[in-house]
């Protein structure tokens, strides 16, 4: 007697066309080929967000760096990879690839403020990703617990080039001159 063979249905890859013919009013990210659903953010993020924007908009407005946008708005990195970081900074040599009012390739810089229902996804997952791509420079900011990391690019791989905890500031290195006092965007 045969055994009947019974294949497992292929779990299906998400690309950029298929999250374009999304209908509803939901937020996602396609994360590797899967369809994430980004829950709404709450008040302590929004207001982090919030804060750290207006810093950081403020500095790149003053000196015409570039752009900052905030979420939502939708960064390619590749076909089966769409994120919506929470800030981002384009500088002007980048702009150019902003298409269709969304962003194709890399922000120079990406932060994302981590949640609960994100630590692995923004702290594993967009870390390698971001990585992967090159994102110059990634701000990891943890309200609850009051870090911000930064994160830089060298050689391909992330290292970590400014942190602070409770009190002190972080220094950007491709915004040169630009800091972050934490008692002040972590109230």
């Amino acid at each position: 007697m045969r055994e009947a063979v019974v294949e497992k249905p292929k779990k299906k890859v998400w690309t950029y066309e298929d999250y374009l013919r999304l209908t509803d009013d939901k937020r996602y990210e396609v994360i590797n080929g899967r369809l994430e659903e980004m829950p709404a953010p709450g008040f302590e993020h929004q207001k982090v967000s919030g804060l750290i924007y207006f810093e950081l908009k403020g500095f790149v407005y003053k000196g015409g760096f570039g752009e900052v946008i905030y979420a939502p708005f939708d960064v390619i990195l590749s076909d089966t990879v769409v994120v919506q970081p929470d800030i981002v900074f384009i500088s002007n040599e980048n702009l150019k690839n902003i298409k269709q009012g969304r962003l194709f390739g890399p922000p120079d810089l990406a932060v994302e403020i981590v949640s609960p229902s994100s630590y692995y996804r923004d702290r594993y997952e967009k870390f390698s990703l971001y990585e992967r791509y090159g994102v110059k420079e990634y701000w990891i900011v943890l309200p609850r617990e009051r870090v911000i990391e930064i994160w830089c690019l060298k050689d391909g791989r992330y290292v970590l080039h400014s942190v602070a905890a409770e009190k002190g500031e972080v220094e950007s290195r491709i915004l040169k001159g630009f800091k972050a006092k934490v008692e002040e965007v972590l109230k």
